[in-house]
C-alpha cells in the first residue's frame, strides 16, 4: 500500500527535514551554553563529519563521483562554510527569541532567498518563474512570522 504519492514524498522529505532542523537548532543552543558557541559549532560539524565518512568510506553508501571534485564550480565549496555559519547563527538566536520565533525569521529568509534563487536560476539551477501566488504566499508568511513574534 503506498501511503505517500511520488509527488508528496518529496514535500514530506523537506517537512521532515524541517523538523530536524527545528530540533538540531534546539540541542546546538543547548550544547553552546553548556561548551560555547562556536565550540559548539565545530562538535556539530565534526561529528557530522565523522559520520559522512562512516558512510561514504566504511558502509561504501556513496553514490557519486568523489574523484570528480574538481569539476565543481568555485561557489559549490562554499557549502561547508555557510553550513558553519548556519549552525552558529541558529544557536545564537534561539536562546535570544526561541525555537519558534527563530525558525520563523529562518523559514521566511529561506522562502524569500529560494524564490530569488528560482527566479534567476542561481548557483547553475533551472530558471523558474515567480508567480503572483508565490508573491502573495511571501507576504502571507511574513505577516504570520510578525503575528507570531509580538
Amino acid at each position: 500500500m503506498n501511503f505517500i504519492s511520488s509527488e508528496m514524498l518529496p514535500l514530506v522529505l523537506a517537512c521532515v527535514s524541517g523538523v530536524l532542523m527545528a530540533v538540531q537548532g534546539s540541542i546546538n543552543a543547548g550544547l553552546s551554553k553548556v561548551i560555547g558557541l562556536l565550540e559548539a559549532t565545530f562538535v556539530v560539524q565534526l561529528t557530522g563529519t565523522i559520520l559522512v565518512m562512516m558512510l561514504l568510506f566504511i558502509g561504501n553508501m556513496g553514490k557519486g563521483n568523489l574523484s570528480a571534485w574538481q569539476e565543481a564550480p568555485w561557489y559549490s565549496w562554499l557549502g561547508g562554510i555557510l553550513g558553519v555559519a548556519i549552525i552558529y547563527l541558529v544557536a545564537a538566536s534561539i536562546p535570544s527569541v526561541g525555537v519558534a520565533n527563530a525558525t520563523t525569521a529562518i523559514i521566511v529568509g529561506q522562502v524569500l532567498t529560494a524564490i530569488i534563487i528560482d527566479y534567476l536560476g542561481g548557483f547553475g539551477l533551472e530558471r523558474m518563474a515567480c508567480s503572483p501566488k508565490q508573491l502573495i504566499g511571501l507576504v502571507l508568511l511574513a505577516v504570520g512570522a510578525r503575528l507570531l513574534l509580538k
